[in-house]
C-alpha cells in the first residue's frame, strides 16, 4: 500500500517543531529569570538577616565587654584566656559564659567531662570494639567555643602545634588529634583560672615542632 504524503508536509513538521522548541526556550527564560529574581529576593533577604545579626553581635558583645570590665574575676579570666594563642575577645567571651555555669567544686577532668571530650570506647552486644570517640554527652555551646580555638592554636602556638603533630604521626586522626587540642586547652584554662596566670604552653607540651606533616 503506497501513502501519499501531501506536498509540503516536511515545512510543516519543521515549523511545528520550530514552534514547539521556541515554546520550550520561551519557557526555559521565563523559569531562568523567575529563578534570577527569586534569587535576588534570598539574596536580599539573607543579607539583611546577615546585617540584623551582625549589629546584634556587636550590641552583645559591648553588652558583654562591660559587664567584663565591671567584674574584677571576669576581668581576670578574660585576660588570661586572651593570653593563650587562638583565643580572642570573640572566642574568650562564649568561653567565659559556658565556663561560668560550670560548678565551681569540679576538677579538670570533670570539665573535660563536661564539655563532652572524654573518651569514650564503644562496642557492640557481641563485644566487637570499635574506636575510641568523644562521648558528646556535654555542653555542645561549650564544644563549640573551644573548636575554632584549638584550630587556631595548632597553627600559631608552637607547643600545641607539636602536640597535633605528634598525634598525627603517631597515627591519630586530624579530628582525633584536634579533639586532643581542645581537651589541653580545657585542661590549660581550668589551671590558668586556679592559679590566676597567663598561658604557659610549655605546660602542655615541651617536645621541640619537629615533626614535619604534609598539608592535606
Amino acid at each position: 500500500m503506497t501513502t501519499l504524503t501531501p506536498p509540503g508536509s516536511g515545512v510543516f513538521q519543521r515549523l511545528t517543531l520550530s514552534l514547539y522548541s521556541r515554546v520550550a526556550e520561551k519557557n526555559r527564560l521565563h523559569a531562568a529569570r523567575a529563578a534570577q529574581a527569586l534569587a535576588a529576593v534570598i539574596r536580599q533577604d539573607l543579607e539583611r538577616s546577615i546585617a540584623f545579626h551582625q549589629r546584634a553581635a556587636a550590641r552583645l558583645t559591648r553588652q558583654a565587654l562591660r559587664l567584663i570590665e565591671a567584674d574584677p574575676v571576669l576581668r581576670q579570666r578574660f585576660e588570661e584566656l586572651d593570653s593563650i594563642p587562638g583565643i580572642a575577645q570573640t572566642s574568650a567571651i562564649p568561653l567565659l559564659a559556658e565556663l561560668g555555669m560550670l560548678a565551681p567544686d569540679l576538677d579538670a577532668r570533670q570539665w573535660v567531662a563536661s564539655a563532652g571530650l572524654d573518651p569514650r570506647e564503644y562496642s557492640s552486644g557481641r563485644s566487637v570494639h570499635k574506636k575510641v570517640r568523644i562521648s558528646k554527652t556535654g555542653n555542645r555551646h561549650l564544644r563549640r567555643a573551644l573548636y575554632m580555638p584549638a584550630l587556631v592554636a595548632v597553627q600559631h602556638d608552637p607547643h600545641l602545634r607539636a602536640f597535633y603533630q605528634h598525634l598525627l604521626a603517631r597515627g591519630k586522626a586530624k579530628m582525633q588529634a584536634l579533639v586532643a587540642v581542645m581537651r589541653k586547652l580545657l585542661h590549660a584554662i581550668f589551671g590558668m583560672f586556679k592559679h590566676h596566670q597567663l598561658y604557659d604552653g610549655s605546660k602542655l607540651f615541651c617536645r621541640p615542632a619537629q615533626i614535619s606533616i604534609q598539608a592535606a
